[in-house]
């Protein structure tokens, strides 16, 4: 069996004293995650180092559409072993289809695509039923095989997405912890193979909806996938910042999505601000390694009110979107990307 993580040389066992700008960021992540609205986990790690830091890192959470991540990491996992290609056809079934962003539930059963473009309609347009037909093609317990095989054991998937029964909510499930462990692999080009990993980068960076991490930050590239549904609103992913970095903010029990939104945010911008400072740091004191880059503290203080802005109207909570009219006319099949 292909092995998922290349092998790389150890780190050097140096002890330093935390940076600075990574000792303050873990005080304004708790900080930030008291505040915030509803439930809120949240990990950002340090790409050079491992570093890592949050707020309830370890908080089984809906995982929404970020489960897509790992059905994405599975795909390439199997066209790695040989099993098939991107220019394979996948043919849609009535049991594939769930109403969402993206139209290929609308599209004639029996009608076929390539890997590439269910991957990318996936991805990018957070497509449920692209979702389901590579599910079907991979298989579901082959998924949480290799996520719990990569370290990833909070994060699973037990049905197809079926996003019309509130069951959704327990049958996808992650963690911040195993979402940046799953990125920072990425990242590094260590996941299966150094092509798949820069691929699914790629992928990643084509995400169209844009409104948490992103919205705040300066035009740089980020590598993202967001998920949502009724009270849940989460964004995972890299930020090619100077210092890169990846995030994970996992939101539930959200009094709207407005607030939610505004909370990933604070996130968003408290992370970039520290890591910005971060790079001037290492500029004048040059790099640094860790003994023990990956930190499992985890603050569990209580939360706050939620916010009160409830302006949601940029965001479309695509797991409570419901099927169009049955009189719409199918959309045509698309053509290979």
């Amino acid at each position: 069996m292909l092995s998922l993580l290349a092998s790389f040389p150890a780190r050097a066992n140096a002890q330093i004293e935390l940076p600075a700008p990574l000792a303050q960021l873990r005080a304004t992540l708790a900080s930030v995650g008291e505040r915030a609205p509803g439930r809120a986990a949240i990990a950002v790690r340090d790409l050079a180092t491992g570093y890592t830091s949050g707020y309830n890192m370890n908080e089984v959470m809906p995982a929404a559409s970020t489960i897509k991540i790992p059905i994405m990491v599975e795909v390439f996992r199997q066209m790695a072993e040989g099993n098939f290609d991107l220019n394979r056809r996948v043919e849609l079934l009535p049991g594939d289809r769930d109403w969402g962003s993206g139209d290929i539930a609308a599209s004639p059963v029996g009608v076929t695509f390539p890997v590439s473009t269910l991957l990318a309609q996936m991805i990018t347009v957070s497509d449920n039923t692209a979702a389901n037909m590579l599910i079907r093609l991979v298989g579901r317990r082959h998924i949480n095989k290799t996520m719990a095989h990569l370290g990833l054991h909070h994060t699973h998937l037990t049905d197809y997405i079926r996003t019309a029964e509130w069951s959704v909510r327990t049958t996808l499930r992650t963690t911040p912890s195993d979402m940046v462990k799953l990125l920072g692999d990425m990242a590094k080009d260590r996941l299966i193979d150094q092509w798949s990993s820069k691929q699914m980068i790629s992928i990643l960076e084509h995400q169209e909806i844009n409104t948490l991490l992103p919205e705040p930050l300066p035009q740089i590239p980020i590598a993202h996938k967001t998920g949502s549904f009724d009270d849940t609103l989460n964004d995972v992913g890299i930020v090619y910042a100077e210092e890169p970095y990846v995030i994970a903010v996992l939101t539930t029990n959200l009094p709207s999505l407005g607030a939610g939104r505004q909370s990933i945010h604070r996130v968003s911008r408290v992370a970039y601000a520290h890591f910005e400072q971060l790079a001037k740091w290492r500029a004048a004191n040059g790099p640094q390694m860790l003994a023990q880059p990956v930190d499992q503290t985890q603050t569990d203080a209580t939360q706050a009110a939620p916010a009160t802005n409830d302006n949601t109207d940029e965001d479309v909570p695509m797991w409570a979107t419901p099927p169009p009219a049955a009189s719409t006319t199918p959309a045509p099949s698309p053509s290979p990307n």
